[in-house]
């Protein structure tokens, strides 16, 4: 165990091509189902939780279970909707990067949309009535309380960029653990220990903890500030 760890440290700081690969797009992949989660998921997040209407309970329901949607059924789904005979199929994004960031996407979207909802409407009532009443529009209304609600924001970005990076299952089913296509560091641990190859799994397993303390790090700092 101890020579194995070794050599990962090592692997990690001898620049090996084929590890930093892995690590190159993996980050690729889930800092854009990230990116497109965070598009999504805060504005729309910002407006449910701005707002009470018919079906407010059954909808915010719908995104709480989301927030724990099994990743596998999530892969299911996707990997039917990219097949042939898929509603998707003709964009042949099946194996392929498109449809590993999808498939993250739908999974770090309701982490995201769930907790900034949460946030702002934790934001206190009476500033929305004071924003108002100064004449601000529905739109400054949502980037002030979003202001104010920020450090929940993070928390979601960070929690669905840890769904998304951490994710095997799914990523596996639709985009097929190709090497040097759509091979991620979760696939390839996987792939690595069932190889026994413990030297590289264990250096993926590194940098995989190491970014997620570097984005929770982050969050923290944020928070403080």
């Amino acid at each position: 165990m101890i020579a194995a760890l070794a050599e990962a440290i090592r692997l990690i700081f001898s620049g090996d091509s084929a590890l930093w690969e892995i690590v190159r797009l993996t980050l690729l992949v889930s800092g854009t189902a990230l990116l497109f989660a965070a598009l999504l998921g805060i504005p729309s997040g910002a407006w449910l939780g701005l707002r009470e209407f018919r079906g407010e309970r059954w909808l915010k329901s719908v995104i709480y279970t989301g927030m724990g949607f099994p990743p596998v059924v999530v892969g299911l789904v996707v990997f039917l909707l990219l097949s042939r005979q898929g509603i998707l199929g003709p964009f042949g994004w099946l194996f392929t990067p498109q449809a590993m960031v999808l498939a993250q996407t739908i999974l770090a979207l309701p982490l995201v949309m769930g907790v900034t909802m949460t946030a702002v409407h934790a934001v206190r009532p009476e500033l929305r009535l004071q924003l108002r009443s100064l004449g601000a529009t529905e739109g400054q209304v949502m980037r002030t309380v979003l202001s104010e609600a920020r450090f929940g924001v993070i928390v979601g970005l960070v929690a669905g960029f840890g769904a998304a990076v951490s994710e095997v299952g799914a990523v596996m089913l639709v985009g097929g653990n190709i090497e040097g296509k759509t091979r991620v560091m979760t696939t390839a641990i996987v792939l690595e220990t069932r190889q026994g190859n413990f030297e590289l799994a264990l250096a993926l397993g590194v940098i995989l903890l190491a970014l997620a303390f570097a984005a929770n790090l982050v969050a923290v700092r944020l928070q403080q500030e």
